[in-house]
C-alpha cells in the first residue's frame, strides 16, 4: 500500500524481509563453505575458501597476505579488511612472518611463509587491468565487476574487450590475459563460448519476424496463424519443425547443401553433446576415462581439424558445465599443467560447487536444529517463577503489538521504522514505571 502524500519515504515489512533474505543468501554463498570458528591453516592449501586481506597489519608498502574467515573475525576484528571473495589453493597467512610479532589467536604453530600461495594486487584492494579500488570514488561510471576463473582477479565489464552476456552470474569468464597464456582455450571458445547477446540486442529482436527477401520493419510482429515462408530466418524461441536439424548459431534453410560442412558440424555437435548422457554412443564419464588412458583421439585435435578460426582478442564467457567438454588426454593434461590451469578438470574447483557445499552445510545444520524452539530452550534454563514472568510479559507484548498494528491497518497507513521504535520505547517506559512502583511499594 502506498504511503499517504506528504509522509516520509517508507518500506513495507515484506520489502525489509526480502532484502534481508537476499543479503543472507549472498553472504551464505560466500561464507557458508568456510569455517567461522577455526583457522583453516591445519587443512593445508584449501581447495577454495573465503579470504580477506588486512591493510592494518599488512599495508600496501609491505608484503601481500591473506587470512581465513575465522581469523578475520578473531584476529583482525576492527581492522581495515579487503574482502577477496574466494580463492583457490590458499593457506591462511595469519600470524606468519608477514605479520611481524602479531601471532594468530586461533592457531599459532605456523610456518614462516606459505610458499605455494599466489598473490595479486587484490590483496592491496586493487582490481582489474585499470588497477583501481572497488568501489572507486573517482570513477563516475557504474559498472559491474566480474571475476576471471583463472587468475581470479576482478575486472570491470567495460575492460573485458567483449560484450557482457545476459545472466552473467551463471557463467564463468576467462580474461584475455589468461587466454593468451592458455591459447588452446581459444579453440574451445570458438565452439563453446556464450554468444555475445546483450540486453540491447535482445530488446531489438523482440517482436519482429524477417521474411524472405523482405526488409525488416521496426516493431513488425508475426501474425497469428501465419505460415513461415521458404528460407525465412527462424526467430529465437520459435518451435523447430519436425525433422528439422538446426546447427549451432545457424538456421538451416530448406534445400541447403551440407557438403563441405559435415566436419565442422560433426566436431561441434560431438563436443557440445559431451555434457549429455552419451557422446557418440559412449557415456561421457567413460569417454573421459578412455581419453586419460589413451583409448580415444584428442578432442582438441578434432576441433583444430575443423579449420574454424578462433577469436584472438577479448575475454570469453563460458556456458554451464563447459569444463566437462575439455579433452583429458595425456597431451592435453600436460598442456593444462604447463599453463597452470590443471584445476579446470577438477569439478570441485568451481565457485558454484563451493556455494553448493555451503548451502548443504547450512541445510544440515538447520535440519539438526529443527524442532528446537530457541525461546523454549532458554526458558528451560530458568526457574518456574522466572518462566511465568517471561511468558506473561511475552503474551502482553504480543497483544499490545497486535492492537498497535491494527490501528494502522484500519486507517490504511503504512507502518514506518519510527512507528516501531516509538512502540518499543513506550514498552520500555511502562516497564520502568512498573519497576519503580514495585520498589516504592516494597519500601
Amino acid at each position: 500500500m502506498a504511503a499517504n502524500e506528504g509522509d516520509e519515504a517508507t518500506v513495507s515489512l515484506v520489502d525489509v524481509l526480502e532484502e534481508d533474505e537476499e543479503l543472507e543468501n549472498e553472504a551464505s554463498a560466500v561464507l557458508a563453505g568456510s569455517d567461522s570458528e577455526k583457522c583453516s591453516y591445519p587443512e593445508g592449501y584449501v581447495n577454495r575458501q573465503a579470504l580477506y586481506a588486512c591493510s592494518t597489519c599488512t599495508p600496501k608498502e609491505g608484503e601481500p597476505a591473506g587470512v581465513c574467515l575465522a581469523c578475520s573475525y578473531k584476529c583482525h576484528e576492527g581492522h581495515d579488511l579487503f574482502e577477496l571473495y574466494t580463492k583457490r589453493n590458499f593457506r591462511c597467512d595469519c600470524g606468519n612472518s608477514k605479520f611481524g610479532a602479531k601471532e594468530c589467536k586461533l592457531y599459532s604453530d605456523k610456518d614462516l611463509l606459505n610458499t605455494d600461495n599466489k598473490y595479486s594486487h587484490n590483496f592491496f584492494g586493487l582490481y582489474c587491468t585499470c588497477n583501481r579500488p572497488y568501489p572507486d570514488p573517482e570513477d563516475p561510471v557504474e559498472d559491474e565487476m566480474i571475476q576471471c576463473i583463472v587468475c581470479e582477479d576482478w575486472l570491470h565489464g567495460r575492460h573485458l574487450g567483449c560484450p557482457v552476456p545476459e545472466s552473467v552470474e551463471l557463467q564463468e569468464m576467462v580474461c584475455e590475459s589468461c587466454l593468451n597464456k592458455a591459447p588452446f582455450l581459444r579453440i574451445y571458445a570458438t565452439h563453446l563460448a556464450v554468444p555475445a547477446v546483450t540486453k540491447g540486442s535482445l530488446c531489438h529482436a523482440e517482436g519482429e519476424v524477417k521474411k524472405e527477401g523482405e526488409v525488416k520493419k521496426e516493431g513488425e510482429v508475426k501474425k497469428e496463424g501465419e505460415v513461415k515462408k521458404e528460407g525465412e530466418v527462424k526467430k529465437e524461441g520459435e518451435v523447430k519443425k519436425e525433422g528439422e536439424v538446426k546447427k549451432e548459431g545457424e538456421v538451416k534453410k530448406e534445400g541447403e547443401c551440407d557438403e563441405g560442412k559435415n566436419l565442422t558440424k560433426d566436431a561441434s555437435t560431438s563436443l557440445i553433446n559431451q555434457g549429455e548422457q552419451k557422446v557418440n554412443g559412449v557415456p561421457s564419464c567413460k569417454r573421459r576415462h578412455q581419453e586419460m588412458e589413451g583409448g580415444l583421439d584428442c578432442r582438441l585435435k578434432e576441433l583444430k581439424a575443423t579449420g574454424t578460426e578462433a577469436v584472438e582478442s577479448g575475454a570469453v564467457f563460458w556456458p554451464s558445465a563447459w569444463r566437462t567438454k575439455l579433452c583429458s588426454c595425456v597431451s592435453c593434461r600436460n598442456s593444462y599443467s604447463e599453463a597452470g590451469v590443471s584445476f579446470l578438470l577438477d569439478e570441485s574447483d568451481t565457485v558454484l560447487a563451493y556455494e553448493n557445499k555451503g548451502k548443504t552445510t547450512e541445510q544440515e545444520q538447520a535440519g539438526a536444529a529443527e524442532g528446537r524452539d530457541p525461546l523454549m530452550s532458554a526458558l528451560n534454563t530458568l526457574g518456574r517463577v522466572q518462566q511465568l514472568e517471561i511468558i506473561h510479559g511475552y503474551n502482553d507484548m504480543k497483544t499490545e503489538l497486535k492492537d498497535f498494528l491494527q490501528r494502522f491497518a484500519a486507517e490504511g497507513k503504512v507502518v514506518t521504522p519510527e512507528d516501531i521504535r516509538q512502540f518499543f520505547e513506550q514498552q520500555q517506559n511502562r516497564k520502568r514505571r512498573r519497576a519503580n512502583e514495585g520498589q516504592y511499594y516494597c519500601s
